[in-house]
């Protein structure tokens, strides 16, 4: 590149960060020095040094995407799928994981129904694959039923419940944990079947319960309600069984070992 004034050089890359500043490229605002050294360095052309600058914001822009998809998605720890313990895993699990690793049910819009007894990996299995699909551009959110409940009622009492289902609807993965733990009176069971509704047969739906599905009743009062929500929720869904040896039970039972 030809040689030009210090003080030309001074006022054009004032020129090229106030730009960049108001395109909104953090990276070419940020690293300019650096990448007109390194194309001196090395002596790229201008070919070359546009497509590096350009590539490298590209990136920039992606990494900063896949963050802010990570932290909007609201998940309590951050679970990953290469932390699983595959053979601590129960048997359904552990055959269908390379399977759900490849994120093809959320691309075919099928929910995925994780239930068994508590501390087997239902949550840690739900966050792991949840973290993989904004890893691959997709949009997550990850709520407890409790809460999912509480604010539907809140924005019903707001008068925003429609904003809430059009934002609820348009998630590609919706992870609803703890289904099971707390009791829905009649009008809370309504509002929730009536909310995941919204997405059936068209987005992705994770539900972590405690409860095999005989035994939604004993949360939900209203056995035709029941009915239509394990309907609406097993359709075309992959359901797996993860009844097995409580991961925190065996931790705890190991801590005593030790202490002995």
């Amino acid at each position: 590149m030809t040689d030009i004034h210090e003080t030309d050089r001074d006022g054009l890359r004032e020129l090229i960060r106030s730009c960049a500043f108001d395109l909104k490229l953090p990276l070419v605002r940020r690293d300019i020095d650096l990448l007109i050294q390194q194309s001196a360095d090395e002596q790229w052309n201008l070919w070359r040094f546009t497509a590096e600058l350009l590539r490298r914001e590209k990136e920039n822009r992606s990494e900063n995407q896949r963050r802010h998809r990570i932290k909007n998605a609201g998940f309590p720890q951050l679970r990953y799928l290469n932390e699983i313990d595959t053979d601590a895993l129960p048997a359904d699990a552990r055959k269908a994981l390379p399977t759900l690793e490849t994120l093809d049910f959320i691309k075919n819009g099928r929910n995925l129904i994780l239930y068994g007894n508590p501390g087997t990996g239902k949550t840690h299995l739900a966050t792991a694959l949840g973290i993989a699909a904004c890893n691959a551009g997709y949009s997550v959110l990850f709520t407890s039923v409790p809460r999912l409940l509480t604010q539907i009622r809140e924005c019903r009492n707001a008068l925003t419940l429609r904003s809430l289902e059009n934002k609820f609807e348009r998630y590609d993965m919706v992870i609803c944990d703890e289904f099971g733990y707390v009791s829905c009176d009649k009008a809370g069971a309504e509002m929730l079947f009536n909310h995941l509704s919204l997405r059936t047969d068209k987005k992705t739906t994770v539900v972590t319960t405690n409860l095999a599905f005989n035994r939604w009743n004993e949360i939900i009062d209203d056995k035709v309600l029941v009915t239509a929500m394990v309907d609406r929720l097993t359709h075309k869904a992959i359901l797996l069984n993860m009844t097995g040896k409580s991961y925190r039970m065996k931790e705890t039972q190991e801590m005593m070992t030790q202490q002995i």
